[in-house]
């Protein structure tokens, strides 16, 4: 019953993109794929000895007929048909040149026997899992060091069955940190479109250290109580494009990572480049975007647009603390309408969960050039809770055209925060002044600013 009312959920924001006044930018900011491109040799999971029953264990079958593909790498790649049925496995590892297409009646189910997901080391950027101490359960899919893999398929389905981790993660009675649905790491040119995903154990799908990733017309649900069901999680990864997606989980829809106190410093590698654009969503533990709070190898070039979030917790948040190091610049965020939201935009500079003692206590984050322009909201609790730290103010702060229909009686928050503010209703906090003398102090501004400032020059003239 669950799982049909949030399909009508879907259904009616299908509704609503194909009227919403920005759904005419049909263009892909992803470059366009084509995931159903026919590779020169292809295989059935059946023909390996798979019984879709929903009940007999496959994982040999899917780690036998991947083995068997990858002798095709250099011939041109291969693909792995999985077709209707319900294919019960562990983990199993992907390879390169790989398509792996799961047809509309198709359900991967994960297992729910925590010995089919085998434990690995914990990631050099995080220093331990980010649970517990030691390692951590691979994910159901899972690849490293490979190049062109495309995970698609008629819109069939991959599930977790994340419940009786969640239940272990409750009761405390987990040795290692929960896996994800779906972790590629050290890869490059990864596409995951055309699925739905359900119920993964922890984050969903986590690339990590990877670059040109597209993740594009995918859905991605798990119960609005389930712990820390992230949607989407790039990590120190580049050139991400994020597309047409709904997500409906237990936390944050999509959260941008770079490492963990002194491990992410020490790792040194970023998420840069990073491009969401038509994303819809809600949840009520989480928020919509989230940067950090593992930010610690720096987040930069972040452009995030034509976003719908309801019924959530907050919309927008950066999340960091002291010790923390490490960098947010340069993120620009528009076109957002949001409906009964608690904060539309949150500055969190307190999340003080640490891997260890070891951390650098005066290891301070900067976070500057963060421009949010163009957003409109019903029934928001709280406009702005901005939050920076003694010592290190968050600046550069840039909104712009934001109109939101609060219902606090203080719906503005700020401290040790700077920057600038322009049409913004309800009435910003004194900390962000009128519009900045350098246009170049809002990122991705300066056109916008100059024109600005030009017609409000302009009308003084004239009234003058």
């Amino acid at each position: 019953m669950r799982r049909y009312s949030i399909l009508v959920d879907v259904l009616l924001l299908l509704a609503f993109f194909s009227s919403a006044p920005w759904s005419a930018m049909a263009s892909s900011h992803c470059r366009q794929t084509n995931s159903g491109e026919i590779r020169p040799h292809s295989v059935t999971i059946t023909e390996f000895g798979a019984v879709g029953d929903g009940v007999t264990l496959n994982t040999k079958a899917f780690q036998n007929a991947i083995f068997y593909l990858n002798s095709f790498s250099d011939k041109g790649g291969a693909k792995l048909f999985v077709p209707a049925g319900r294919w019960l496995t562990g983990s199993f590892d992907l390879v390169s040149h790989l398509t792996l297409w799961l047809d509309k009646d198709a359900v991967i189910l994960g297992s729910t026997n925590s010995d089919d997901w085998p434990v690995v080391d914990s990631l050099p950027s995080y220093g331990q899992g980010r649970e517990l101490p030691g390692g951590r359960h691979r994910s159901l899919i899972y690849g490293q060091n490979l190049t062109d893999v495309v995970i698609t398929g008629d819109n069939g389905t991959i599930d977790g069955q994340g419940s009786i981790w969640w239940n272990w993660f409750r009761s405390k009675t987990l040795d290692y940190t929960r896996p994800h649905l779906v972790e590629l790491m050290n890869s490059t040119g990864i596409v995951i479109s055309n699925l739905t995903f359900l119920n993964s154990p922890f984050w969903t799908i986590h690339p990590v250290y990877c670059s040109h990733v597209i993740i594009q017309n995918i859905t991605i649900l798990a119960p609005l109580d389930s712990p820390n069901t992230d949607g989407i999680d790039p990590d120190s990864s580049d050139a991400v494009c994020i597309e047409n997606c709904y997500i409906s989980t237990g936390d944050d829809l999509i959260s941008i990572k770079s490492g963990w106190d002194e491990y992410g410093v020490s790792f040194g590698r970023p998420s840069r480049n990073i491009t969401i654009h038509k994303l819809t969503g809600h949840n009520i533990n989480g928020s919509g975007i989230a940067i950090g709070s593992e930010m610690s190898g720096g987040v930069s070039e972040v452009h995030a647009e034509n976003l719908y979030f309801f019924n959530s917790s907050t919309a927008i948040i950066i999340k960091t603390a002291s010790g923390r190091g490490g960098y947010v610049r340069n993120i620009y965020i528009s076109n957002v309408t949001l409906s009964n939201v608690e904060t539309a935009l949150r500055f969190y500079s307190n999340f003080s969960e640490h891997p260890d003692d070891y951390y650098d206590r005066k290891a301070l984050p900067v976070i500057e050039r963060i421009t949010v322009k163009d957003v409109t909201g019903d029934n928001i609790k709280v406009a702005g809770f901005l939050e920076g730290i003694e010592g290190a103010s968050f600046r550069n702060v840039c909104l712009l055209n934001v109109t939101l229909k609060v219902t606090s009686e203080s719906p503005w928050t700020c401290s040790y925060v700077q920057g600038y503010s322009d049409s913004v209703s309800p009435e910003p906090c004194k900390a962000l002044k009128k519009i900045p003398e350098d246009v170049s102090d809002c990122y991705s501004l300066s056109n916008y600013l100059w024109c600005l400032r030009t017609q409000k020059r302009n009308s003084w003239l004239h009234s003058w």
